[in-house]
């Protein structure tokens, strides 16, 4: 699938998520949303890139933006790491990887010398319009919430 295209309309999509419910992209019209992709719930850099959106979710709230978390783990698995980091904002569950695919994130990868398929630590930034107004690829996780709330700020 084509990588997604700034100021075009964000791939839409629709995931069950924590909290027993289901998030589309098109019920989140009039706010902005981070999207971001992340390869694995309890693992180091995945932790603490949550941890770090958590520490500015007030100042996203206060910009009206939405925060989402999207790996191919269960339900259940986000369930159980979203209360033990304390996550406020939701974690989407994409394992046929459909939104994973819509926002090309999933990417060849070496993993103790052997190539699998996994997801590419990605953030998404769309506006209130339901358009993508940024994309991080290849994020690394240090001052990265920092920066997608400092892009926020200059929509």
């Amino acid at each position: 699938m084509p990588e997604p295209i700034i100021g075009a309309p964000a791939p839409a999509f629709s995931l069950p998520a924590t909290g027993k419910r289901t998030v589309e992209l098109a019920d989140l019209r009039g706010h902005a949303v981070v999207l971001y992709f992340y390869p694995k719930d309890n693992t180091p850099g995945c932790t603490q890139e949550g941890l770090d959106f958590q520490a500015l979710s007030a100042e996203f709230a206060a910009l009206g933006a939405v925060i989402l978390g999207v790996s191919r783990d269960s339900v259940a698995s986000h369930e159980k790491f979203r209360a033990k980091q304390g996550f406020s904002f939701d974690l989407l569950s994409d394992p046929q990887e459909t939104a994973c695919r819509a926002y090309d994130v999933i990417r060849k990868k070496n993993l103790y010398g052997k190539t699998v398929l996994g997801i590419e630590r990605s953030t998404f930034l769309i506006d209130a319009d339901g358009v993508l107004r940024e994309a991080w690829r290849k994020v690394k996780v240090k001052d990265h919430a920092a920066a997608v709330l400092e892009r926020l700020k200059a929509l």
